[in-house]
Order: C-alpha cells, then sequence, then structure tokens
C-alpha cells in the first residue's frame, strides 16, 4: 500500500490544484479584494506546515544558509501568489494557468547556465513548446473574443519566471535542507508579506466581508495548501520524474477546462493551440530535469 501512497497524494495535489485555480478569482469577482485573497491565503498555510514540522518532530533548521534559502524559496512563492491573484480578478483564469504551468523552462534554463546541467531531448522539446505556447495566448482575431487587455498576459509571465526561479532555489536547498524546513519558510516567508498587502488595499472601497468574501476565499485557498502538502508527501514516496508531469501539466488542464465550462466559452483556434502546446510543454519539462539530477523530495 505504501508504495501508492505517492499516486494517491499526487492525484489529490492536481485536482485540488486544479478546482483551486478555475475558482481563486472568484471572491474577488464578488468584492472581496485580491491583496485580502492574499492574506487569507497566507493563513491557510499555517496549519499544512506545522502538521508536516510536527510529524518531523519540530526538527527546524536554522543555520544561516538555510535561512537563506527558505526566505528566496517564500519571498519568490509568496510574491508570486500576490501577482497571480491580480491576474486572474483581471483576466481569463483557463489561458492564465497553463502559461504558469511552463515555469520549469525557466528552472531548466537557469540550470543549465548556472549549474552546468544538461536536460535531454525531453526538456529541449518542452523548451521549443513553451516558447511557441507563449506567444498564442495573446494572439486575437478579433471576432467574438472577450477583451482582458494585455495586462494579465505580463502579470502571468512574471509568475511564470518567479517560480520558475523559486524551483531553481528549491534544487539548490534540497542539496542541504528537509521539505519540512523549506516549507515552513515557505509559510513564514508569506505571513512576512501580509502587511505589505493591507497596504496595498484599498479600505476605503467597499468590501465583502460576507460568506462569498473572506470565508469563500479561505475555502479556495485552503485547496492550494492541501495541495502543496500533499505535494510534500507525493515526492517522498513517489520519484520526482512521475510526480512532476502529473502535477504540473494535469492541474492547469483541469483549471482551464473548468473554467471554460464556467465561462460557456471557446476561446479561438490559436489559444486553444497554447493550451495543449502548453500543457505538452510543461509535461516534458517535468519529466525531463529530475531524473538526472535527483529524486528528492520538495
Amino acid at each position: 500500500m505504501k508504495s501508492k501512497l505517492w499516486l494517491f497524494y499526487a492525484i489529490i495535489t492536481t485536482l485540488f490544484w486544479g478546482i483551486w485555480g478555475a475558482f481563486t478569482g472568484v471572491p474577488a469577482e464578488n468584492g472581496f479584494p485580491d491583496t485580502l485573497i492574499y492574506c487569507v491565503w497566507a493563513l491557510t498555510m499555517i496549519p499544512p506546515a506545522l502538521i508536516i514540522l510536527k510529524l518531523n518532530n519540530w526538527k527546524l533548521q536554522y543555520d544561516k544558509k538555510s535561512i537563506i534559502y527558505g526566505a528566496i524559496i517564500g519571498l519568490l512563492g509568496a510574491g508570486g501568489q500576490m501577482i497571480l491573484f491580480h491576474a486572474v480578478t483581471i483576466g481569463p483564469t483557463y489561458l492564465i494557468f497553463p502559461i504558469i504551468s511552463v515555469s520549469p523552462m525557466v528552472t531548466i534554463m537557469l540550470s543549465f547556465y548556472l549549474l552546468k546541467e544538461r536536460t535531454g531531448r525531453l526538456g529541449t522539446l518542452g523548451i521549443v513548446l513553451a516558447l511557441v505556447a507563449l506567444p498564442l495566448f495573446e494572439y486575437s482575431n478579433g471576432e467574438n473574443e472577450a477583451d482582458y487587455g494585455y495586462l494579465w498576459f505580463v502579470l502571468a509571465i512574471l509568475v511564470l519566471f518567479a517560480w520558475g526561479l523559486q524551483a531553481y532555489f528549491m534544487k539548490l536547498a534540497n542539496n542541504t535542507m528537509n521539505v519540512e524546513s523549506i516549507f515552513f519558510y515557505m509559510m513564514l516567508s508569506g505571513l512576512f508579506i501580509i502587511p505589505v498587502a493591507l497596504y496595498m488595499t484599498d479600505f476605503s472601497q467597499e468590501i465583502n466581508y460576507g460568506p462569498d468574501g473572506p470565508w469563500l476565499a479561505a475555502g479556495i485557498q485552503i485547496l492550494n495548501s492541501i495541495g502543496a502538502l500533499c505535494l510534500v508527501y507525493a515526492f517522498r514516496y513517489g520519484k520526482a520524474m512521475v510526480v512532476s508531469p502529473l502535477t504540473n501539466a494535469g492541474a492547469p488542464l483541469i483549471t482551464a477546462i473548468i473554467a471554460m465550462i464556467l465561462l460557456g466559452y471557446v476561446p479561438n483556434g490559436f489559444k486553444i493551440t497554447g493550451i495543449i502546446l502548453a500543457v505538452a510543454a510543461a509535461f516534458l519539462l517535468a519529466l525531463d530535469p529530475d531524473d538526472k539530477t535527483k529524486e528528492n523530495k520538495r
């Protein structure tokens, strides 16, 4: 049974992140600012961080190197989240998440130039597909298309780079840190940025504090946090080269499908092609690098 635990945890992560992605912008649509959604997300990271730390007998690494790595990883992840929450407020969820799914492209390229690692044919093909896919997301034929502007696309690219850079530092940290410490510092960094999010919030506007505001946000964001916790255990019990493709490509695909169903909208052929290429790229990018470098747990 233990040998199948990785699949159980990986499926939960994929489903929870797929559903989370599709609905994460709903509270903002209901009048609850995306900056406050960030605060709610940061708070939902506390339970899983404490749970896995307790399971590890509260063994937290607090040497200088671990703290620096933890802060970098956490701030990149939390900063990406804050940008993401604004992106899904102003842009199409079904396009944003497939774009972000190719963030391993950044990780691989940094590893290539800075760590002198070499990717195989799958990783190279994944990078090519990602580069081809990205311009297609912003292509418009001007016929019966919702006008979201361009800012969402820029924000999605920023999240892509932030999380790709985060994964690069995770690779470095995994050589000296345990996953419980990495996750704890991710949670701590998220909490650290809460004052910034509060400062950025316009409290002069009418804010929805009802059930479909903060409480709905909490219910949606806990899916993200539980998914992240399950991902830790998926990597603990399974191979990274198997777990990564399932979560990196599967979750954005679920998000895109759910979002399009809810909108009752089918994007043009170029954007559908972009989604397909991005998901394929995410699969190839996730599949290729880890089998050559390690089978580390995040």
